[in-house]
Order: structure tokens, then sequence, then C-alpha cells
């Protein structure tokens, strides 16, 4: 090839895995990828990717097929990307931004078989998921959940399972959404419904959020609900968001007091769940230090914490 009046020594290789692989040939050890306190060279670049191409052809991913990719910039998105490219497969990124109706569009007209996702987003894919009738597989990577809560405003239950109560996750999510349910009900939400996995709404907002995560033999769920309905000014006083788009960084959502138009206390809510929680799970709670798998379940909880 010829540029200018000088001749290419090399052969430009056809296609992003290729050129990838010629890359990390050339540069193995060289700074591929910089990403907060963590540098990547091309050769683990390039293996992450591997492992990509390697678990979505166990899931049955062939070339051509559509996988979508909604991940924000972090290096999770580049080792999906090349890890479809491998596999002659078709990426389909979209912005991170984008609500139910939206993925639900760009999932049934590009026909993605498969989606990645953090694990954060996972709850808002299950919910739309019916409505993409080619979408067989959801892949979640990481957690960043950004949770905005006020303490007058904001309740944080915290639930350790042992994993042989419920056969497995979307019985686990049925079930703490039914008692949610409930108590809501009870403390005068008539238009409370569970939707699906990880989340309970009301006038078609969301009023409580459950996020499930796994650690050994236990399954640790955060319940996250609003007792009133939360002034968000302070958050865009420390996060700066395009005006553009600052409807859409938060999803609507709604409260006990705002659907009720009264005051609930965070006592009456704590017997209301207590009870309901009890009824529904067949379990009897008592007050106590917490025991050791509580600990390591909070503790995991905390490290993936930060206060702005």
């Amino acid at each position: 090839m010829i540029f200018g009046k000088s001749k290419a020594t090399t052969e430009i290789p056809l296609g992003l895995a290729q050129t990838l692989e010629e890359i990390t040939g050339r540069f193995r050890k060289r700074e591929a990828i910089r990403f907060e306190n963590r540098i990547y060279t091309y050769q683990e670049m390039d293996e992450e990717a591997n492992r990509v191409a390697g678990g979505l052809s166990s899931l049955g991913i062939e070339k051509g097929d559509r996988v979508a990719l909604m991940l924000p910039n972090i290096p999770e998105f580049v080792f999906s990307f090349f890890g479809i490219q491998k596999l002659g497969a078709i990426a389909v990124p979209f912005n991170t931004m984008y609500k139910g109706r939206e993925i639900s569009f760009i999932l049934r007209d590009s026909g993605a078989r498969a989606i990645i996702c953090l694990s954060n987003f996972s709850n808002l894919i299950q919910e739309i998921q019916s409505e993409c009738p080619d979408l067989e597989h959801v892949i979640v990577t990481g957690q960043r959940t950004f949770v905005f809560v006020e303490p007058d405003g904001a309740v944080n239950i915290q639930m350790v399972f042992e994993k042989t109560r419920f056969p497995d996750p979307s019985q686990a999510f049925h079930a703490l959404g039914g008692a949610l349910v409930k108590a809501f009900k009870e403390l005068g939400v008539e238009d409370a419904w569970y939707s699906h996995q990880g989340a309970v709404r009301a006038s078609g907002k969301k009023l409580a959020t459950i996020l499930l995560s796994e650690i050994e033999n236990l399954y640790i769920c955060n319940i996250m609900t609003w007792l009133q309905q939360m002034d968000t000014a302070p958050l865009f006083k420390v996060l700066y968001v395009p005006p553009e788009i600052k409807e859409r960084a938060l999803e609507p959502m709604t409260s006990i007091k705002a659907e009720t138009g009264r005051e609930v206390n965070l006592d009456s809510f704590k017997d209301v769940l207590v009870r309901t929680l009890g009824d529904s799970l067949g379990i009897e709670f008592e007050p106590g230090k917490l025991t050791r798998d509580e600990l390591i379940a909070y503790e995991k909880n905390r490290a993936l914490s930060a206060r702005i």
C-alpha cells in the first residue's frame, strides 16, 4: 500500500478483531487502556476479549448474530466489543441513559440475541424482556449502582438468605416483590404492583427497587424505597448533568406520601414490612446483633458504596 511517497512495510489486516490481534502481537506489553487506577496492556485486553468471545460462543452466539451493549465508558465495554468482533457477530451499543420503551425498540429492531450490561441495569432489562422475542441471554458485568437517598425520605433494607430457601433468583425476586406489594397496600398504596424482577411500581413510577447479588451460598438482597418524595436539587449541585438530559438521569420515582397523601414514619413502615415479610416468607424476625453471614453481606454492600 502507498501513502504519499512512502510504502507501508506492514500489511494492515481487515477487520477490527484481526487488527487487535496484529497490534497485540507487536506491542504485547504496551499500555492499551488506562482506567481510574488500572492499566491494561494489549495482551490483557486481547485475552479479556477472547474470554468474552468464548463465553458468547458457549451460549450459541454465532457469526452474524446481534449482541447489544448497554455499558458506560469502562474497560468491559472494550473487552465486550472486541469479543463480539472475534466471533464475527455484530455489536449493537446504545446509550445507558435509555429507558424501557427505547431499549425494547432497539432490541426488537436489531433482533439482538443477547445483551451485555451492568448488573444494576439487569432489572430494567428483565422488565422488558418479554417484549423482545429474540433476546435469549442477559449477561451482566460489574456493579456500579448509583442510588441517591435522603436520610428522612429513603429506606434501605438489607436481607441475607441461604440459597436453599429459593431454588433460583427469580423466585427470590418474586417472593420479595410480593411481600413488598402487600406492605405498600396495607400502608394505603392501592396501585402498588410487582413489575417482574427488581421493581415495585405505583402510578407508572418506581416505588421500590430490589437488588439481588450472590456470595458463596448466600443471596444478598438490598431493597430501596421512599417514604417521601425526594428533592433532587442537592444531587445536581454536586453531580453535573447536561440540562438536556437531566430529566432522564433519574428514573421517574414516587413515594408512599406522594401516593397516599399522608406521612408514614420509619417505625410504622418497619412494623408493617417485618410483619408482611414474615408472613410471606414464613420466617420470624428477632432483634439482635448481626450474624456472621449478615456481617459479610453488610461489608460487601458497604464496599460497593460511596458518598458524594
